[in-house]
């Protein structure tokens, strides 16, 4: 994530609750809408470059994909990876 800010140069950074808000937008609509529309619909309106920064947030993290047709979905899962975690004979060795 650093490395991206970093190479873009951003002049605006997003807030914390900006960053949840499109969270819990792309969580509750995954796999409705396309990376443009799904900022058109936003409850609230901010700039596309900073929905870009917090998009490329989501992305580099995993807690986002996209499919073929390019809509977003959700695919963050805390509890499954928890899970696989501590079945034992998944570690690695």
């Amino acid at each position: 994530m650093a490395q991206i800010i970093m190479q873009k140069n951003i002049l605006h950074y997003p807030q914390l609750d900006t960053v949840l808000m499109v969270e819990e937008f792309v969580r509750e609509n995954s796999g409705e809408y396309k990376k443009r529309s799904l900022w058109e619909n936003l409850p609230r309106k901010m700039m596309y470059q900073t929905f870009c920064v917090i998009f490329d947030y989501l992305s580099d993290s995993n807690k986002i994909a996209i499919d073929r047709e390019g809509k977003i979905a959700w695919i963050w899962n805390p509890e499954l990876v928890r899970k696989y975690l501590s079945k034992p004979e998944l570690r690695v060795r």
